[in-house]
């Protein structure tokens, strides 16, 4: 039974035009003054960006000039919400100790670097479970958390919904909703979600934005729902394949792309583009994007 209180179209009569959070995922390797004068540059008002190295686990050292350049500079031209990425190789559930040990060191660090940043998000895959089950690795992603995550936080961690592939964990609702009642602090946790990967994993966000979003909020809720990352998928509904495309170039299309953007209970969110673009390709999506916003 849906949760009594929700109403889809709840916001759509406002008259006020909510801002639009729109960015992109950036290169880190210049630092966070290069990313926000970049983000300007393409058209946007916030950005993603990897912790660390993505295939790997190396991190820079810290450069506190940068950030704390970086943190009046955003203030003064209106940059929000941005989302910093965990790498991919941060598998929490693996059945591999020191891979497990890894995701710990790591994604402390991580949230250690982020508190200079305060008022901002962290993103990672929940995992692969490689064999050893959906629940065993439920288990180890929250157990993972409750090592991690400390009560003085300065950061919101959110869970990525996930397409499916191999032995994923969190392609379904209930499985991030499980990690989060198991979590100690799972008042802290929210979730992003990818619409690629929603697509993929067989929520029909094409033909059935609001059931999904229903389904969210009876499942979830969707004061967890924090951010968005708007792709398009090179596959099938259903595909559990993973292959993000350029927006109006997949299987969602511009129509559900708008749709989403513009419906009232996600317009407020922060959207970051990880299309499979170059700068130049991002500043064209980013400026459909906004002509498209209603």
């Amino acid at each position: 039974m849906y949760n009594e209180t929700y109403d889809v179209t709840k916001g759509a009569d406002k008259k006020e035009k909510v801002m639009f959070k729109i960015g992109c995922h950036l290169s880190a390797s210049k630092g966070f003054m290069h990313m926000a004068k970049e983000i300007l540059s393409l058209g946007g008002n916030t950005f993603q960006y990897f912790s660390r190295n993505p295939r790997g686990g190396a991190v820079k050292a810290l450069d506190m000039n940068d950030i704390n350049e970086f943190n009046e500079f955003k203030e003064k031209n209106g940059i929000t919400c941005i989302l910093c990425h965990a790498p991919y190789t941060l598998n929490p559930c693996s059945k591999d100790e020191k891979t497990r040990d890894f995701a710990y060191r790591a994604m402390k660090e991580d949230l250690e670097r982020m508190d200079l940043i305060p008022g901002n998000m962290y993103n990672f895959h929940p995992g692969s479970h490689v064999g050893q089950g959906t629940e065993t690795g439920i288990e180890l992603i929250a157990e993972h958390l409750n090592n991690v995550m400390r009560k003085d936080l300065k950061t919101t961690v959110l869970l990525e919904t996930m397409a499916g592939k191999g032995s994923e964990v969190g392609s379904r609702f209930e499985e991030i909703s499980r990690i989060i009642e198991k979590t100690e602090l799972g008042d802290m946790l929210g979730v992003c979600l990818d619409t690629c990967h929603v697509y993929d994993a067989g929520y029909d966000i094409v033909n059935d934005l609001d059931e999904v979003i229903r389904e969210f909020d009876m499942i979830i809720g969707l004061k967890r729902l924090k951010a968005i990352h708007l792709n398009d998928s090179k596959n099938p509904f259903g595909s559990h394949k993973d292959r993000h495309e350029k927006i109006g170039e997949g299987s969602l299309g511009l129509d559900a792309i708008e749709r989403i953007i513009d419906h009232p209970r996600l317009s407020e969110l922060p959207f970051y583009l990880e299309t499979p673009n170059e700068l130049p390709g991002y500043k064209k999506e980013i400026a459909l994007l906004k002509e498209m916003r209603h």
